[in-house]
């Protein structure tokens, strides 16, 4: 049995602890080595470890059996002090360390089941309908969460008869099975709900002619309403902004600033290339940037718009955009302050400020920093909070690689949502990949094309699937590792 080297000021001091002491038990002629170089048995004491020449067989046993039992009890104590102690299993790796058996499929998580409920439970006008892509969950607190849709789908059957699909191709049929998806909800609803400009405009390019049914049949396929809803803590719809239905084009962020105590309501819309400010009921309109329908780059237009981000000035970050090479700060009125960004080559541009797709931004407002998903290159660059210039680093192979959307929370942690790997990344803040977790599939906590995420002030995780056209919640595990835990929102208690 190996053990610890123990010298032998540490065996005296340990007999003193004790109420002891070496002259108590030895003689001045026992030679003690100079220190123990591993925990002997009790042979080698007797060999080894010979007291002074005394009578009696009894005490030269008993004086053997002290110096071993204390080489053995202060070597163990040692070695927990150097850090061998035994560890929990999974300690550093596992989302619940010490757990026996299963797996980290939904990482630190438990999905809330069929949370997002059926939308004829609350509207029950809207049977037969349910979600569409999903572009973005927001909760502004738990008890009201906002989701922007692409308006709404036709329910499927629970149940469908196999078809075989010979005009297709040979070997086809639908539904496929195995537990994949029968409908990919992304392309399913036509952008702008074939709403074109008005003839005194310019067209939109976003917006497509549904006349001719290439886009599917509205009122059929798709219906285009009910494109901003909120949610109870839930899942059920308590509050219906159809009231701005004919507005939108694909709205892709909602937010509110934790620093605005008016709390108003902040919408990005990619395909019509505008950002309207709303007041918290959603009653009223008070600011839009940005010209609405109308493309550019120049300080009254955008190229399909992105992301936002606040800082605690009130101050906020614009993603400027799909077809936009920029990122524009503005002040807590609306007012442009700059911007940075140049056009690059994509797909594997490496010079700092270039971009291709803008598509995510994260911020830690401690340490002024602002992260940015240049998605088309595949890299996340990371700048501070006047567009210098800090870091880059690649996000893996494409495929399949293909992040969507980042976020970091009050821990400082970085997350990046992964179409293509169907995963949550951690990153540290100077890019170092920390934990991952998440499978493709249809089940309950499963995923498919996450573009949004974000978390409550209680921790729960929300996810808004373009993909599936799902929004799903997930609460943290007993005992999960909260350093594997997507972080609370910035201005949160």
């Amino acid at each position: 049995m190996s053990g610890t080297p123990v010298s032998v000021t540490a065996v005296e001091d340990f007999l003193t602890t004790n109420g002891k002491s070496v002259s108590g038990f030895l003689c001045p002629e026992f030679p003690v080595p100079g220190s123990l170089s591993r925990v002997p048995d009790s042979r080698e004491c007797q060999l080894r470890y010979n007291p002074c020449d005394m009578k009696g067989k009894t005490l030269n046993i008993a004086i053997t059996g002290v110096v071993c039992l204390t080489a053995i009890l202060l070597s163990n104590r040692l070695g927990l002090l150097s850090g061998q102690e035994a560890k929990v299993p999974g300690s550093g790796f596992a989302a619940v360390p010490g757990q026996k058996g299963g797996q980290d499929v939904f990482g630190p998580y438990d999905p809330v089941q069929n949370w997002e409920k059926p939308l004829a439970e609350s509207l029950p006008e809207l049977k037969g309908w349910t979600f569409s892509q999903a572009t973005y969950v927001f909760p502004e607190t738990p008890d009201r969460v906002f989701v922007a849709q692409k308006g709404l789908l036709p329910l499927l059957p629970e149940r469908l008869k196999t078809t075989w699909l010979p005009q297709i191709g040979p070997s086809l049929k639908f539904p496929v099975g195995m537990g994949l998806p029968m409908r990919e909800t992304a392309s399913a609803t036509p952008s702008c709900g074939g709403i074109q400009n008005p003839p005194n405009m310019p067209r939109n390019p976003n917006c497509p002619d549904v006349s001719d049914g290439r886009a599917g049949r509205p009122g059929v396929d798709w219906r285009w309403d009910h494109v901003i809803v909120v949610l109870d803590r839930n899942g059920k719809v308590v509050e219906d902004w159809s009231q701005w239905d004919k507005i939108w084009g694909r709205p892709h962020d909602i937010e509110v600033s934790p620093y605005d105590p008016e709390k108003n309501v902040w919408i990005v819309d990619a395909d019509n290339h505008f950002v309207s400010k709303f007041t918290h009921d959603g009653k009223q309109r008070l600011l839009t940037l940005g010209t609405p329908g109308v493309p550019g780059d120049d300080d009254t237009h955008f190229a399909r718009p992105t992301f936002m981000a606040f800082e605690p000035d009130g101050s906020f970050y614009l993603c400027d955009g799909y077809d936009g090479t920029r990122v524009i700060k503005y002040d807590k009125n609306g007012k442009k302050l700059f911007q940075w960004g140049q056009k690059g080559s994509k797909p594997n541009e490496t010079r700092p400020g270039y971009f291709n797709n803008v598509h995510g931004i994260a911020i830690d407002p401690e340490r002024h920093f602002v992260f940015i998903n240049d998605r088309d290159n595949g890299r996340v660059q990371k700048f501070d909070e006047n567009g210098k210039f800090l870091d880059q680093w690649n996000m893996g192979p494409r495929p399949p690689m293909n992040i969507h959307t980042l976020y970091m929370g009050k821990n400082h942690i970085l997350w990046a949502a992964d179409q293509g790997s169907n995963k949550l990344n951690a990153y540290d803040e100077d890019g170092h990949f920390l934990y991952s977790w998440g499978t493709f599939g249809t089940c309950q906590g499963c995923m498919w094309g996450v573009h949004g995420f974000v978390t409550d002030s209680e921790g729960s995780l929300y996810t808004a699937s373009v993909r599936d056209g799902r929004v799903q919640k997930y609460t943290p595990r007993k005992g999960a590792n909260p350093d594997f835990l997507v972080g609370k929102p910035w201005g949160s208690q």
